[in-house]
């Protein structure tokens, strides 16, 4: 079994405004007091209203939920204790009149020294998915397979339509505002490894990144753990919605491997088509239609069966076909979070859309 983990990003917010809060140093100290909670698995973001926890390695969907419940709260109750709330949103619906302080790292105070007004803007939360590769060559070779899915995905994923008080008309901001750093959006094509990293030399000695650590794209590998991590999804309102999209990229790992073995040749999609593809996910989400793998117009209804069908041998092989589809049925019949907070929106303005946030990240 291909083993799994997740990353969640989590906003602060005060229980009557709304507004981001800078409290996460002692958010997550108090939730590391717990003795569920491993102090490894609470990390600091970039912004002081910004917490992240990761799970420990999986092999099960249910493991991934139980963690993130477990996680989020631990996070819930230490958030209550400091006077503020856990929301499991994509982007702030609503920020103060003056920023949120950058967290004391030497990391992130570089990157607000460098590109400071886009650090005051990064009120923004994803969700990452480490999947397990042999090494760093296959990975690389997952990488050029799973690419022309990450904007289904993303369109999947969206849970950030508002922002600074008001509608965006997007379903996924956060992919917009991320898309302003210098290395971003859908991955390359890559010959092999060597590709790979002589890319990663060249962008840091042009000075467009720091380190590894800042090639945004929406999947990459990573440089700490033998995985590949996707990374375009926008943190999900409810654990189960983050338990689906966990499923759904181990399997299209799982079958890119596959595939990568039996030798059937890599989908093609230029690169400014599937940025094009990447930008009406972000709009849309699942209201549209979406670019499919093959570069033709669809609807949602088609490509989401495309992918199932593509995925279904290995999910069926992980044992995850009947949680995966019945949580997507949810998706289809309830809305993604960027529906649901357009919802809140329109019946009672912010406040709903706060008690929606808050309200949703505590729940299965």
């Amino acid at each position: 079994m291909i083993t799994f983990g997740v990353e969640e990003e989590y906003l602060l917010v005060h229980p009557t405004t709304g507004l981001p809060v800078a409290r996460s140093e002692g958010v997550r100290a108090a939730a590391g007091l717990g003795p569920a909670v491993d102090e490894e698995e609470l990390q600091p973001e970039l912004l002081q209203a910004q917490v992240e926890v990761a799970t420990p390695v999986c092999v099960t969907l249910e493991e991934i939920g139980g963690h993130l419940l477990r996680l989020r709260h631990a996070l819930g109750s230490a958030a209550e204790g400091l006077g503020c709330r856990l929301a499991a949103v994509g982007a702030a619906p609503a920020v103060g009149a003056a920023p949120v302080p950058v967290t004391e790292r030497p990391r992130y105070l570089a990157m607000h020294t460098d590109a400071g007004q886009l650090v005051d803007e990064q009120l923004i939360n994803g969700m990452h998915v480490h999947v397990g590769v042999p090494d760093r060559e296959v990975g690389v070779a997952v990488l050029n397979r799973i690419r022309v899915w990450l904007p289904t995905l993303l369109a999947m994923s969206v849970n950030s339509p508002l922002w600074e008080g008001r509608s965006t008309g997007f379903a996924s901001w956060r992919t917009l505002v991320f898309s302003r750093w210098p290395v971003s959006g859908p991955p390359p094509y890559f010959t092999g490894l060597e590709d790979y990293e002589s890319r990663a030399r060249a962008l840091k000695a042009a000075g467009a990144i720091m380190d590894n650590g800042q090639l945004y794209w929406h999947a990459r590998l990573s440089e700490h753990f033998p995985t590949v991590e996707v990374r375009c999804l926008d943190v999900q309102l409810r654990a189960d919605d983050a338990v689906l999209l966990a499923g759904i990229v181990r399997a299209l790992v799982t079958t890119a491997m596959r595939e990568q073995k039996e030798g059937v040749p890599i989908p093609e999609c230029p690169g400014e088509l599937l940025q094009a593809a990447t930008w009406r996910a972000a709009r849309d989400g699942l209201s549209g239609k979406l670019v499919a793998p093959d570069g033709e117009l669809r609807s949602c209804g088609d490509v989401l069966c495309m992918l199932t069908q593509h995925i279904g041998p290995a999910l069926e092989a992980a044992g995850d076909s009947r949680e995966v589809n019945a949580l997507l049925h949810r998706l289809l019949r309830e809305g993604t979070g960027a529906d649901r907070q357009r919802k809140a929106f329109a019946e009672g303005g912010l406040p709903a859309v706060r008690d929606l946030i808050t309200s949703q990240s505590l729940l299965a």
